[in-house]
């Protein structure tokens, strides 16, 4: 079986969430990145250990742990979107990209930003990137350049900066 880089977002969760037998189909080229209404209907109990009050023979489940459990369970790299987004891979290795401070970008939660975020990781698949750094640097160039662009911005925004941000890091050095 060929493994092709892909990116599931969006409705393509929902098809995912409703056919778990494709679950199988999944590997480490894959990428999910649910926010958290899709990842609760692809990991319901993830979800609900999100939600449950810690108890002593019960700890709080993170975000951190339950993209970590997800990402194994799926074999796919999961990008749990969000204020801190994390990514996980089904090795175990993570990352968190935290929105906070100077590097906060509410304006994000708009509708079609994941989409611009889903077509950026897909693309840096096609540089041929692995999936898990693919979505670790489509996260922070998602939110460079929406900090950027600054309030007001709409997702169709997004690709017009994307690619001031990329000369920037160009002229520093840290091409792509």
């Amino acid at each position: 079986m060929v493994r092709r880089a892909v990116v599931l977002d969006a409705d393509a969760l929902t098809a995912l969430a409703g056919a778990p037998a494709l679950f199988s189909r999944l590997h480490d080229r894959c990428v999910l990145t649910p926010h958290a209404g899709e990842f609760a209907r692809l990991f319901p109990d993830l979800a609900a250990g999100l939600d449950a009050v810690p108890a002593p023979d019960r700890p709080a489940l993170s975000r951190l742990d339950a993209a970590r459990a997800a990402a194994a369970r799926s074999g796919a790299v999961v990008l749990l979107k969000g204020a801190d987004t994390v990514i996980a891979a089904p090795t175990g290795a993570c990352a968190v990209h935290a929105a906070l401070r100077d590097r906060a970008a509410p304006w994000l939660a708009t509708a079609g930003s994941g989409d611009v975020l889903a077509g950026i990781i897909a693309g840096l698949l096609a540089r041929g990137f692995s999936a898990f750094r693919a979505a670790e640097t489509g996260v922070w160039l998602h939110a460079e350049a929406a900090i950027r662009f600054g309030p007001g911005l709409i997702a169709e925004d997004l690709p017009d900066i994307l690619p001031e941000v990329l000369r920037s890091l160009s002229a520093q050095g840290h091409g792509l």
